[in-house]
């Protein structure tokens, strides 16, 4: 059965506990014609007092620029040989501002939450400004834990 959380920090100690351990997620858009494209990478998370806030560097490659362009709907799953899961349901866009880009670059150095990051330097040479690295927001809209255990399961609302 699942249950409804009324605030994210019901679910929050999961949500970190399984993005902790899973760190690669899979990103699910759909094209104009709404066919599915998924692929694994790795965002990070804030959470803030009304949720959780995600961040995606990424390449802006031609699919994902035209997916999120007609559609910015978004999951990303999580899932680990335990069967424990995470579901977040998400719009995303792409950020411009360069203050914002170089404070997540610093966030994915340090991790967040900690242990789920990466140096981006290794993708980017060009550091914060390189005009091939992007950045997306993830604001979710709705998110579950499963508990792989038991199948109990959590949702939460924005």
């Amino acid at each position: 059965m699942t249950q409804r959380a009324r605030r994210f920090d019901e679910i929050s100690g999961e949500f970190v506990r399984y993005v902790t351990d899973i760190k690669y997620a899979t990103m699910t858009t759909v094209d104009a014609k709404g066919r599915p494209r998924a692929r694994v990478l790795l965002p990070i998370w804030e959470l803030t007092e009304a949720g959780p806030v995600g961040w995606l560097a990424a390449y802006r490659t031609p699919v994902k620029v035209a997916h999120l362009a007609d559609n910015p709907h978004t999951t990303f799953s999580y899932w680990d040989p335990k069967q424990n899961s995470v579901f977040v349901d998400a719009t995303a866009a792409w950020v411009e501002d360069a203050e914002e880009k170089a404070r997540v670059w610093r966030l994915y150095r340090t991790g967040s939450p900690p242990g789920v990051g990466y140096d981006p330097i290794a993708y980017w040479r060009g550091g914060p400004a390189d005009p091939e690295y992007g950045l997306l927001r993830i604001d979710p809209w709705r998110v579950q834990v499963l508990r792989g255990s038991d199948l109990r399961s959590i949702l939460w609302y924005a």
